[in-house]
């Protein structure tokens, strides 16, 4: 039977509900980000930070902003433990760079990217949880971050989250400006990107991403993904590696992909903050908005020797 003989022999009320099922679906698949103004790439990176110490000596993976509470916290892996074991340190700085606390996770994740939600005076850090095999979260896990105490992956305070049904991989950014919770997430063999409200994914809402699309493929300088973070319509995505994996050669990229359609509007954008650092890897990306109302793209990179590696921040604030 063709189909519309299929949709001709439906009775009346069948089928309207059949076309109230469809638009409905349609509804739920549609990109409802506003228009906002992206970042422009090819403009020039400032310096927040260059070589700050934290809590641990490993390489810095992520970092993310509290916008409210004007905090910042690095994400590494925790000193001794093995890359897959998912073992996390956070730490905590002051915007010059200056060593405030840190936090130890068990068994969470890699730590390439976290966002934090602030109630309050206090600081609710959204990271990846239930590291798997190859030491990436399997969840996100929502939690209170307090300095000097260690969390484990099994605690039963942990309030945990799958957002996206069948992905087996989580991970997460919150873009501040907009209350977004933005998330990268493992599906069918791929990378999937979904956009929530971030009051209703506290809730435990996920039943209407803002967009749902799959991580584009991009011919980056280096296939190595290092981070992301998403301002209004636009995510950034970063890729590179340090200079003793790439030679001493700048590989360092990052890419603008409109959210409500997937396509990529620029990049990939080679960057060379930081150029001059040394062993510098790409790690990290996060938006900050300041206390005088500018919106900042921050690009976070390691640098140091092994045993003292070191952190490093710059940031793009050009809008288009």
């Amino acid at each position: 039977m063709t189909p519309l003989k299929c949709w001709g022999s439906l009775r009346p009320a069948t089928l309207l509900l059949a076309l109230i099922f469809l638009v409905c679906n349609i509804q739920h698949v549609q990109a409802t980000i506003p228009t906002s103004k992206r970042f422009d790439l090819s403009k020039p990176s400032y310096d927040l930070f260059r070589s700050k110490s934290l809590h641990d000596v490993t390489v810095q993976q992520g970092f993310a902003f509290d916008n409210t509470n004007r905090r910042l916290f690095v994400a590494q892996r925790r000193d001794g433990s093995s890359e897959k074991a998912g073992d996390l340190c956070i730490t905590q700085l002051d915007f010059d760079g200056n060593y405030v606390g840190y936090m130890h996770l068990t068994g969470f994740g890699h730590g390439v990217s976290f966002g934090v939600q602030a109630v309050g005076s206090s600081s609710y850090l959204w990271t990846e949880v239930e590291a798997n095999g190859n030491g990436y979260g399997k969840k996100l896990a929502r939690f209170k971050f307090a300095s000097g105490t260690t969390l484990s992956s099994s605690s039963s305070s942990l309030k945990k989250y799958t957002p996206i049904s069948g992905a087996t991989e989580h991970t997460c950014s919150i873009d501040p400006v907009n209350n977004r919770l933005i998330v990268r997430a493992q599906l069918s063999g791929s990378k999937h990107i979904a956009v929530f409200d971030l009051d209703k994914a506290t809730d435990g809402d996920f039943s209407t991403p803002l967009a749902n699309f799959k991580h584009p493929s991009l011919k980056t300088a280096s296939p190595t993904f290092q981070g992301y973070a998403a301002y209004g319509q636009y995510i950034y995505l970063l890729y590179g590696t340090s200079y003793d994996a790439s030679g001493g050669k700048v590989n360092s990229d990052i890419t603008t992909v409109n959210m409500n359609t997937g396509a990529v509007v620029q990049g990939p954008t080679l960057t060379k903050a930081g150029s001059t650092l040394k062993f510098r890897e790409p790690e990290g990306l996060a938006i900050y908005k300041t206390a005088g109302g500018e919106v900042r793209l921050f690009l976070g990179f390691a640098s140091g020797d092994p045993g003292d590696r070191r952190s490093n921040l710059f940031y793009k604030n050009a809008l288009v």
